[in-house]
């Protein structure tokens, strides 16, 4: 369910999510940024293009703009978090699903951020003193996906190295998924298992994201994806695999939120970011993070993370 994993640098805005899609399950006011709006962010430099509007008096004190990578959005938990946030709170939730998350940030489109830790951009906003130290939320699951047969019987195993072992103990193919996090998990993988011989069974055919995952679906093959953006393939164009290989801790990717400094340039709602992020953190949200589901399955998709940050920080209780 990635970043889906780290995507390709673009300058073309997403194609915003149906709202019935965002909300399989999920009730209460969450917004869509409009493409215009998102075009004229993610196109333009910042301090050109359309002003936003302005977050700090008045009605526009109660609108929380977050940016989201598309993860946490496909995977039906952020609106279903902030449909919560909403019946608790006075203020809405404008929520934009996207990959350019910092891009946005930086034009004066959004209040808060939700990427993961190792976005590519992460590390450049904050540094550059535009956003504020990041929070970890929660974690995403990837999955070691294989045909149902399952030829290496890995099924269920806690330890994805010894999986991955088996695989190539017993020349079940892989297919390798090109995705830049997913091929470092892959290394870290097959260093775990040995270093086993690759000829014969690992598939390196260039291929990433559905591609990939279909390639190992005609093959019937194994390979590594997010759960969210697996089963969101899987629900589109039904696959010949399931997710096989999950309890490790080793597949789980960090999630955190950034709340967006004020610029000469933008205004930004710091107080709305502040109150949805220490929302986000309290105790019997991280607990509600655990249950939510996409539509349809029953595996544990989202991993609480609150409790990485430094106490201190943390919601009194």
């Amino acid at each position: 369910m990635a970043d889906r994993e780290k995507e390709p640098r673009t300058s073309r805005p997403q194609r915003a999510l149906k709202r019935r899609d965002l909300l399989e399950g999920a009730t209460g006011g969450v917004l869509l940024s409009t493409l215009p709006v998102l075009a004229a962010a993610c196109s333009k430099p910042s301090g050109s293009g359309p002003a936003p509007a302005a977050q700090s008096t008045g009605a526009a004190a109660l609108l929380v703009r977050v940016a989201s990578v598309p993860t946490a959005v496909e995977g039906n938990l952020l609106p279903t978090l902030v449909a919560e946030f909403e019946k608790q709170s006075t203020m809405k939730v404008e929520l934009t699903s996207h990959n350019d998350v910092y891009t946005l940030a930086r034009t004066g489109f959004a209040d808060l951020v939700v990427s993961h830790y190792g976005h590519r951009d992460a590390e450049a906003f904050v540094l550059a003193g535009a956003g504020e130290w990041p929070r970890t939320l929660f974690s995403n699951q990837m999955a070691l996906v294989g045909p149902p047969s399952d030829p290496a019987k890995v099924r269920d195993l806690p330890d994805a190295g010894e999986a991955f072992r088996r695989i190539a103990a017993t020349k079940s193919p892989f297919v390798l998924n090109h995705i830049e996090g997913v091929q470092y998990l892959t290394e870290v993988l097959w260093n775990a298992a040995g270093r086993p011989d690759r000829a014969g069974w690992f598939i390196d055919a260039g291929k990433q994201k559905d591609e990939a995952i279909r390639l190992a679906s005609d093959k019937g093959a194994y390979s590594l994806w997010g759960l969210t953006p697996f089963l969101r393939a899987h629900h589109e164009s039904p696959l010949r695999l399931e997710p096989l290989v999950l309890a490790d801790p080793l597949l789980q990717r960090m999630l955190v939120s950034i709340i967006v400094k004020p610029t000469s340039a933008a205004s930004t709602n710091v107080a709305g970011a502040t109150a949805l992020q220490t929302f986000l953190l309290s105790p019997a949200t991280q607990a509600r993070i655990r249950t939510v589901r996409y539509v349809g399955a029953e595996h544990v998709q989202w991993v609480p993370a609150g409790r990485h940050n430094r106490t201190a920080m943390l919601p009194k209780v």
